[in-house]
């Protein structure tokens, strides 16, 4: 079944597998497309990945959150993103863009110094950072960013668009009690912390039209004390399919939880797929796709995920970082990728680009 092909939302994919978004750190330093980051994704297109979502794609400058991300906040951004798709569709990939404004969690160095913004000024503790609390007028801009975005990766020939609303930026903020404790019409209640996210999509179904693939990834829990719970969650989830959102990728957490989104020492296949309670909620109550990420590391878990119902897709993120053919490899019989879920290939600040430091430390040996 992971080798079947699916229709999603009007894209037609070759198998189920997905490449989950995940940072390259492959943009110039104007956060402009490379020679590299197209490489990069033409080398995940020739390795068999069903749908590539690309790193996250910057709507504002103000939402910066690690350095060398791409941007998509202005039309310039246009002719690099058109080469790249080109080069994914000329192997016969499929490849939408994720847009993301990191909110509290963006690094007041890469954001000129000022503080980051947030729904609520809620101190975080592992940035060790007190977000500013957005204005009306600020949010209401910032809504307008998402749009513009929108309009440009459908420019830039991309398949579709995947809103970032998980792990704490600024979508996930505004969604989750912990991080937005207003009380206007921004917050308070499930129904005002979700108007954020309903004039994003709005904002980009606009400017897109109403065949265009939008998906968003988002928080099934925030894995933190009076955070995002799983009922709330689906109950969110409900909205977004009434409202049209094309499919949901399922994850969690964010920078100060305990649990974190990308978990070490999976060992085993029972500590694979760890959102799968998560993504078997949303599918029973759910008629749109759902995707579920967190991980897969087995073609037998992958397998018995879309089997049982657990999901319609399997999204991979760290293994693919080491093998981009690795889909397929797991054709081809492999049963288990080489990723031993080390989180080095996170460390961002260290890296000069994001790899697999364990592959580069046997190469070097």
């Amino acid at each position: 079944m992971l080798f079947t092909p699916f229709d999603l939302s009007g894209i037609n994919l070759k198998n189920r597998v997905v490449r989950s978004a995940t940072y390259e750190k492959r943009a110039d330093e104007k956060e402009f497309v490379t020679d590299s980051l197209i490489e990069f994704y033409k080398e995940l297109a020739r390795g068999g990945t069903g749908l590539i979502i690309t790193g996250n794609a910057l709507v504002h400058p103000s939402g910066r959150s690690v350095p060398q991300m791409t941007g998509i906040y202005k039309d310039e951004f246009v002719k690099g993103f058109r080469r790249l798709t080109d080069a994914v569709h000329d192997l016969g990939g499929k490849i939408i863009i994720q847009v993301v404004h990191g909110g509290r969690q963006c690094i007041p160095k890469l954001i000129d110094d000022m503080p980051p913004l947030a729904p609520s000024s809620v101190y975080d503790p592992f940035t060790k950072i007190t977000p500013k609390e957005m204005t009306d007028d600020e949010i209401r801009h910032m809504i307008d960013c998402f749009g513009d975005a929108a309009r440009r990766a459908k420019l830039s020939g991309f398949d579709g668009i995947q809103i970032h609303g998980a792990h704490g930026y600024l979508v996930s903020g505004f969604l989750s009690p912990h991080t937005n404790r207003r009380d206007d019409q921004w917050g308070g209640d499930e129904e005002r912390r979700f108007h954020f996210l309903n004039e994003v999509y709005n904002s980009m179904r606009s400017e897109v039209g109403d065949n265009y693939p939008i998906m968003i990834k988002m928080n099934a829990e925030d894995n933190i004390e009076g955070g995002l719970l799983p009922n709330e969650a689906l109950g969110i989830a409900k909205k977004l399919e009434a409202v049209g959102i094309s499919a949901i990728e399922v994850s969690g957490g964010m920078y100060e939880s305990a649990l974190k989104t990308a978990r070490t020492k999976i060992l085993n296949k029972k500590e694979e797929a760890y959102y799968r309670e998560n993504s078997k909620l949303f599918k029973s109550e759910l008629k749109i796709p759902v995707i579920l990420v967190g991980g897969i590391r087995s073609k037998s878990v992958a397998e018995e995920i879309l089997q049982t119902g657990t999901a319609d897709l399997a999204s991979i993120s760290r293994p693919l970082i080491r093998e981009p053919d690795l889909p397929s490899k797991f054709m081809e019989g492999k049963e288990k990728a080489d990723c031993i879920s080390c989180n080095g290939c996170m460390r961002f600040m260290r890296l000069d680009e994001i790899k697999c430091v364990q592959l580069e430390k046997n190469v070097k040996e």
